[in-house]
């Protein structure tokens, strides 16, 4: 036995460059359980290098007698055969526990179809209830690429494989004792401690600069498709680096060294990827304005962020109808790929594809994982926006964070119509597919309702990305079959309503995903996905993150949300906010009054400065906004309302609806209300209309403009 172990190590050595981490784990005494992903027919072989001959592989005995070779694998000395369909099978492995034993479980129960992880073996939360046994996570990296995995992506015949051990864990038992559904408990504690040790090793081997991990897929798969855009141009991810690097060639005659910073001032197409990708090359960071906030706020974005050189087209330009005059005025230059791509010539083009043809192109450029990749500006919707700097650490912690939790495969394709100077567009829109090696179809406009629909049937989109807003215009104009294809419908930047979300599975069939997060947090902090799923709420919490709730008075079973985690930013650009910042110890304010329930969902009450302090109670605008959301369908499905609060002499304060339907009663809104079972401290006291509301640039409603327009008296009563 010596012998044949040792020339599998050597033969896994030599194929597979196989590397083990943790391993001394291993000599943990029984009883123990180790628990491993499970992603291919050779899983067996590769545990079977690490651990020792008292450990004992569960097997299935019905697949055992269904054929000799089976049998002679399943049926021996190393495995502990049991018969899934007998109520006995996971009592005979407690026993087996209790003795002082050590299991190998692959507790999905089956190899994953996905490469991801899948639902979990309920069965095992009763081993670890009845046995307490411990527990040692593993996980088998890029094994899902062997040919003998399930998963419907590319494959290898020797890919590099690698297996890490978690420290040795203790079920906590008592802290679910009692409770009606501990076992589904310990299983879904089991689930997500596999997920944190997947997100971990990822962060302690994975690249440390975004532009490297994009590298990294191309030189793996360079001809697969992964960039598209309203032109119809599809680049492969050669192409994308080849692009890059063309670009970048250009861009470094144009910045010295000292122009760090370079603003990027452009719409959702190929050309702003490359851009993006282009300035990393030659070490600049790029400072992507928002061009939806108008040309005011632009120079006050590039005045914050110190821009001397703003990258732009002029077609964008004139198509956006936007006058940058003021800004050259300030001393800002404006560099046009137009007059950059004339520069290029053919030769240069056909040199450099001709490196990464024959794979001579660089895969690795060392960037500093803590230097700032890119730089994005909030909203401004609750005053003067703010820079933020986010590191390549922290979008490769977030987007290693959403691969842990959601099952993205090799097959979706992502539809992306969020524009790019909003970090859902940016990392989870854009990045994202890059660093999977997944195709993504950029749109220049979420607002085009009848165009979008048909782009994402035309491009068979599975993955789609959009806000509440934006999905009720869609759901106004598209065809029931135009989202046939979408098994990810991810929402974020505002809260989903019921209305939506009921839209939406009776005319499309489609399930919204909501997903909450912030700029600062490159940026998502939870997510619904298909595993984890509880309607209204915002999923539960992405790996690698910490929280905890600050108590709000007034209010109950919520508190203001802070967390912390490798994917919170670097800083502000804004000295008060930084300093604000910096003073909590790499913890960041969210501003959100969240409720987390015992099931560890996420729960969003509002903004902490939409809350209403009514008579001395607190009361959520949102909710009360939720609650007026599609209940006046007599009015069409174009009626909005949005609610704010005034001071009141009496209260303290007061509500006050606001809506663009002029046909619209306060007597029914008091209706909606009392319909929805919320106290009279909720009612309105008054109705405002205005002919439209305004919006953001990524979709959410502006509701500083709208108290603005109500303090000014230009929103007419009702």
């Amino acid at each position: 036995m010596f012998f044949i172990r040792f020339i599998s190590r050597l033969l896994a050595r030599v194929l597979f460059r196989l590397r083990i981490h943790g391993g001394g784990v291993l000599d943990t005494p029984g009883p123990v359980l180790l628990i491993p992903n499970h992603v291919s027919w050779f899983d067996w072989w590769l545990l079977g290098l690490c651990v020792g001959e008292d450990w004992r592989f569960v097997t299935s005995a019905s697949r055992a007698d269904s054929h000799w070779i089976f049998r002679f694998m399943m049926v021996n000395r190393y495995t502990f055969p049991v018969d899934h369909a007998s109520p006995f099978a996971v009592k005979e492995m407690a026993n087996f526990l209790q003795g002082g034993g050590r299991l190998v479980l692959f507790a999905e129960g089956r190899i994953s179809e996905t490469g991801c992880l899948m639902k979990l073996f309920e069965g095992t939360g009763f081993l670890l209830h009845k046995t307490g046994a411990k527990v040692i996570t593993c996980h088998l990296r890029n094994a899902h690429r062997l040919p003998w995995s399930r998963q419907p992506g590319w494959k290898q015949w020797f890919p590099r494989l690698s297996v890490h051990f978690g420290d040795v864990l203790q079920p906590p038992v008592g802290q679910f004792s009692g409770m009606s559904d501990v076992r589904e408990r310990l299983t879904q504690w089991l689930r997500e401690r596999m997920i944190e040790h997947q997100f971990q090793v990822e962060m302690d081997h994975g690249h440390g600069d975004v532009l490297t991990e994009i590298a990294s897929r191309a030189r793996q798969r360079p001809g697969t498709v992964v960039l598209e855009d309203v032109t119809g141009q599809a680049l492969s991810h050669r192409m994308v680096m080849v692009g890059a690097e063309v670009l970048g060639g250009q861009f470094r005659r144009l910045f010295d060294d000292q122009q760090v910073r370079v603003g990027m001032l452009l719409p959702n197409v190929n050309g702003t990827v490359i851009s993006l990708l282009a300035l990393w090359r030659i070490g600049k960071i790029p400072a992507v304005l928002n061009y939806s906030s108008g040309v005011p706020l632009m120079l006050t974005c590039s005045e914050l962020a110190g821009l001397k050189k703003v990258i732009t087209s002029r077609v964008f330009l004139a198509k956006a109808k936007l006058d940058v005059a003021p800004m050259e005025a300030a001393g800002i230059e404006f560099i046009y790929l137009e007059d950059i791509r004339k520069r290029i010539s053919g030769l240069a083009k056909l040199g450099v594809l001709l490196r990464h043809r024959f794979a001579l192109g660089r895969s690795r450029f060392g960037i500093p994982t803590g230097q700032t990749a890119v730089i994005l500006f909030t909203s401004g919707s609750e005053g003067v926006p703010k820079g933020v700097e986010l590191t390549h650490r922290n979008i490769l912690a977030n987007l290693r964070q959403l691969f842990s939790a959601v099952d993205v495969m090799d097959t979706d394709s992502l539809f992306n119509c969020l524009p790019m100077f909003h970090s859902f567009g940016l990392v989870v829109g854009t990045l994202l597919p890059l660093c999977r090696g997944i195709r993504t179809t950029v749109f220049p406009s979420p607002l085009q309702y009848r165009q979008i629909p048909t782009a994402v049937y035309n491009s068979n989109a599975t993955m789609f990305l959009s806000t509440n807003t934006f999905l009720n215009g869609y759901a106004r104009k598209a065809h029931p079959y135009d989202f046939r294809n979408v098994r990810y419908l991810l929402a974020g930047a505002e809260k989903v309503q019921q209305a939506t979300a009921d839209t939406w599975a009776r005319k499309f069939g489609v399930r919204i995903n909501e997903a909450y997060g912030v700029t600062e947090c490159a940026p998502a902090i939870c997510a619904n996905t298909k595993a984890d799923n509880r309607f209204g709420s915002v999923g539960r919490l992405l790996p690698g993150i910490e929280w905890k709730l600050e108590a709000i008075d007034g209010v109950a079973d919520a508190g203001r949300l802070f967390v912390r985690g490798p994917n919170i930013m670097k800083g502000y650009l804004n000295a008060d906010a930084n300093a604000a910042f910096q003073a909590l110890g790499g913890w960041y304010d969210t501003g959100d009054i969240i409720h987390v329930d015992d099931d560890g969902y996420f729960w969003v009450r509002g903004r902490a400065k939409r809350f209403a302090k009514v008579s001395g109670e607190m009361v959520s605008l949102t909710a009360v906004e939720d609650a007026l959301a599609g209940a006046f369908p007599q009015h069409g499905e174009e009626c909005e309302v949005v609610v704010v609060a005034l001071p009141d002499t009496e209260k303290g304060e007061k509500l006050v609806a606001v809506t663009n339907e002029p046909g619209l009663s306060l007597t029914e809104v008091r209706g909606a209300i009392a319909t929805a079972g919320m106290t009279n401290l909720c009612v309105p006291r008054d109705l405002r209309v205005m002919d439209e509301l305004p919006k953001l640039g990524t979709g959410k409603l502006n509701h500083r403009e709208v108290l603005k327009h109500v303090e000014l008296g230009q929103a007419r009563r009702a």
